[in-house]
């Protein structure tokens, strides 16, 4: 899998140096269509043949998810498309649904030139499968599954409430009720958070007394990235923990910079408040609320 990651993360990066050639010469950037037919060619040269050992599919899809990206960016919806690093995406798609077999009931999945693979499986898939996306994180294989179904809109379940984020107190609710840091919010979780921060200092002293892109340091920098997924997941469970008091949650921008301050990013607070709440909850957000921490 760590193969068929690189040879999309290859293939991306070599299409996009060819794109970004074209367009500093004032040249047209080449289409899908065209970049299929260079895959084409680059799988059957003497120097890339190892690429005919990776499905043809996600290296499809990665031309694609360029194409995308410089059409986003001749619109002026982003930056131009920036080239893939090693050490952070490592990941491969399969867009074609006809290739993929799911047998949930053994928790195996067959994907081309993979086979059957057995997984962990967190839920049950519902409706009909569009894609899956393999991707590495901190030494793990995750498998993403995205199916396509009907769903009826969520009745909204509970009261109402509005939070104030502080710096002594996590969160001050309207009834005067609070919840302290996240180092001390829930019992469970207070005793693992602290001693994966104290591995966490531990690791990173480890890390500076190693030489540089050693072998060990290699190995010192994968144990740091692990504790610092850890400490991320106990935060994040702690965000799904809070949100299951209300159906509706008020914020401020404040609030959202006192969310970076415990550790939150822009990215998890939105997940938790627009997407949790709002779809599966039935409920919804109320930007730049005023503060509602009792006098």
């Amino acid at each position: 899998m760590r193969c068929f990651a690189g040879a999309c993360r290859f293939i991306y990066n070599k299409a996009l140096a060819l794109q970004k050639e074209r367009y500093e010469r004032g040249e047209k950037t080449l289409g899908y269509v065209e970049l299929c037919k260079l895959l084409t060619e680059w799988r059957k040269s003497t120097e890339m043949a190892w690429l005919a050992r990776v499905p043809i599919h996600p290296l499809q899809q990665e031309l694609k998810d360029l194409e995308r990206a410089c059409a986003n960016f001749f619109a002026r919806h982003t930056d131009f498309p920036k080239f893939k690093k090693k050490t952070k995406l490592n990941s491969f798609c399969y867009p074609d649904p006809k290739q993929i077999k799911l047998d949930q009931t053994n928790s195996r999945i067959f994907l081309p030139k993979l086979g059957w693979l057995c997984y962990h499986n967190s839920q049950e898939v519902l409706g009909d499968l569009r894609n899956v996306t393999v991707s590495l994180s901190d030494g793990k294989w995750f498998i993403f599954i995205q199916t396509e179904r009907e769903v009826e809109s969520s009745i909204p379940k509970g009261n109402a409430v509005g939070g104030d984020l502080g710096v002594a107190r996590f969160a001050t609710l309207p009834d005067g009720s609070f919840n302290t840091s996240p180092l001390n919010s829930f019992k469970q979780h207070e005793t693992a958070l602290r001693k994966a921060q104290k591995s966490l200092r531990k690791a990173q002293k480890s890390l500076k007394r190693k030489v540089n892109s050693s072998n060990n340091w290699k190995k010192a920098e994968v144990k740091v990235h692990k504790i610092y997924a850890r400490i991320a997941n106990i935060r994040r469970n702690l965000l799904h923990k809070l949100r299951k008091t209300s159906n509706a949650i008020g914020i401020d921008e404040i609030d959202r910079i006192l969310a970076r301050h415990y550790g939150f990013t822009e990215k998890e607070l939105d997940f938790i408040i627009n997407y949790d709440i709002k779809y599966r909850m039935g409920g919804d957000t109320v930007e730049d609320a005023e503060s509602t921490t009792p006098s």
